[in-house]
């Protein structure tokens, strides 16, 4: 085969895929990389609160970030000029410097996550909140792990993860306002059932959503076919049904 055609064959794979994204950047070209090989947009995008300023700065605006974006215009230019060598050769560049961009952003998370964590250390954040404590650890350890591994995409969405727990408590703020899972509790103390759990205002506050809770835990039901018969000690997990966030245990008298 001719060495047009895996040239053209390259540039297809960079231009065309199924999975890929678009962002328009400040060069004013169009920036189109395959997701499977860059997802530092994702942090570019991501709304971190209570994450410093100069970090969210920095990862959209970082030099790999930028050379990505100014090959693949190249990269586009010379495909529409009919130079395929060219773009092939610009398109193969510009997914080098996407995935050094991908460790770039995931180097800057994982430094703000322990920076967070230092800080949790430091105020006894793990004895005031050990839910949130061990879970944003737990976040920051799968992060560095996958970092080891180059997985950039579960390094990056983990920092964030780890970062958006801790930087809630930082801030003086509550990191979430809805739990994830609840203990059922008895009959005989709250008339604990699956319309009155569903009830609660930290679940749904709608008795008729009961539904959403039985089918998410239908298999941990003594008989799946009786929505009715739940166990005190039971936990029950919570799915999202607005697109609400939800993480944690439910504790009772916290707000």
């Amino acid at each position: 085969m001719s060495r047009k055609f895996f040239s053209v064959l390259l540039i297809s794979l960079f231009f065309v895929s199924q999975s890929a994204f678009s962002q328009d950047s400040q060069f004013g070209m169009e920036l189109v990389i395959p997701a499977f090989e860059s997802v530092a947009y994702l942090a570019a995008e991501a709304d971190i609160e209570g994450e410093d300023a100069s970090i969210s700065q920095t990862i959209p605006n970082n030099e790999f970030f930028r050379e990505s974006v100014r090959l693949t215009g190249l990269a586009q230019s010379t495909f529409d000029y009919g130079d395929y060598d060219a773009s092939a050769s610009f398109a193969e560049e510009a997914i080098y410097y996407a995935q050094l961009s991908d460790e770039y952003v995931a180097d800057q998370l994982l430094v703000e996550a322990k920076r967070l964590l230092d800080w949790a250390d430091s105020n006894n954040i793990a004895a005031r909140y050990p839910n949130d404590y061990n879970e944003s650890k737990g976040y920051y350890e799968t992060s560095v792990s996958a970092r080891a591994d180059e997985d950039w995409a579960e390094a990056i969405d983990s920092a964030i993860k780890s970062i958006e727990i801790l930087a809630a408590l930082e801030t003086g703020r509550s990191p979430s306002s809805l739990p994830s899972q609840y203990t059922v509790r008895t009959w005989a103390s709250v008339r604990d059932c699956l319309w009155n759990i569903a009830g609660y205002s930290w679940v749904y506050g709608e008795p008729e959503r009961w539904r959403a809770l039985y089918e998410a835990n239908k298999s941990k039901l003594p008989n799946p076919d009786n929505p009715d018969l739940i166990e005190p000690g039971m936990v029950l997990d919570i799915p999202s049904i607005r697109g609400e966030t939800r993480r944690g245990m439910w504790e009772p008298g916290r707000n």
